[in-house]
């Protein structure tokens, strides 16, 4: 998929574009970015970076990084993607004004959007408002129980199947491998230690099945109570993989938590209960439809 900051560098044609933040790129988000594409013209995203709310200086937790969000979105047959800069600058555009400068210049036909889809400074624009600026404007079906801010919920509460049902994928946590304190490898689990967003959402603390990089993983995340811990880490140890990951983006697919971190008598206990995780983490099945062995998706910007 194409990935563009400015209109002019995608240039005009004839398209069908979908607009939306799509953090997550849920069920819901799926169905506005399935419209676009079954339009028949070329399908396009105006997505915004950051989150808005981030913007006007909320606290958001992201389920994706703008990264991670383009790859799925690509995953759905989008073409191209247009990022927008959201800042208080742009904020203050009138509807009238976003659409001279994003959706005529893109040579945009078709708008997708979910119904409660705003736009505009005071969010005064809306899909009717594009209807009567000449677009062919096309609603998307809100799907029932389904939104970013649920999926917050249940992730916080470590329901990752339910989570994973609205997503219509398994949850994901990404970042940058770097190095930690080896205490894994001591103990024969080494494990691939993730420096995450700040931005980004962190699921319920515990032991957790999932897979990264092509194999099933055993997923820590929390603060190793058992040594005395208070700082957050995830760790996942890759079954059946040797290799260097440091300085590498991996993404942690979630399938199934496991347990509660705990404290142990001794070491012996902990790695006999970290050999028993990771079984149940060869064991365990991906929830819906994940990926599996998970594949890269590659974008352009």
């Amino acid at each position: 998929m194409r990935v563009e900051r400015e209109p002019a560098r995608l240039g005009g044609g004839r398209r069908a574009v979908a607009i939306g933040t799509f953090d997550g790129v849920h069920l819901g988000h799926r169905q506005v970015l399935a419209a676009a594409v079954a339009a028949g013209l070329s399908p396009t995203v105006i997505t915004f970076d950051p989150h808005p709310r981030i913007a006007f200086g909320y606290d958001v937790e992201l389920l994706t990084t703008l990264e991670r969000r383009l790859e799925r979105v690509a995953e759905t047959g989008i073409d191209e993607a247009l990022v927008v800069d959201f800042d208080l600058e742009f904020s203050q555009l009138e509807p009238e004004a976003f659409v001279d400068a994003y959706l005529r210049p893109l040579g945009t036909e078709v708008v997708v959007a979910g119904a409660d889809f705003r736009f505009g400074h005071g969010r005064r624009g809306d899909l009717a408002l594009l209807g009567r600026l000449g677009f062919d404007v096309r609603t998307a079906p809100l799907v029932e129980g389904v939104s970013s801010s649920r999926i917050r919920d249940l992730l916080r509460a470590g329901e990752i199947e339910r989570a994973a049902g609205l997503l219509g994928r398994a949850p994901e946590v990404e970042g940058l491998v770097v190095a930690g304190d080896a205490r894994g490898g001591t103990l024969g689990f080494p494990t691939a230690n993730l420096r995450v967003d700040p931005e980004l959402l962190v699921p319920a603390h515990g032991i957790y099945a999932g897979a990264a990089d092509g194999h099933r993983a055993a997923i820590s995340i929390g603060t190793n109570p058992h040594y005395g811990g208070e700082e957050r880490r995830v760790e996942a140890f890759l079954l059946d993989f040797s290799g260097d990951l440091y300085g590498q983006r991996l993404v942690l697919q979630l399938w199934q938590r496991l347990r509660d971190e705990a404290v142990f008598a001794n070491e012996e206990e902990l790695v006999a209960q970290i050999a028993r995780d990771v079984e149940a983490a060869r064991a365990a099945r991906p929830p819906l439809e994940a990926v599996w062995p998970q594949k890269r998706a590659e974008t352009s910007e």
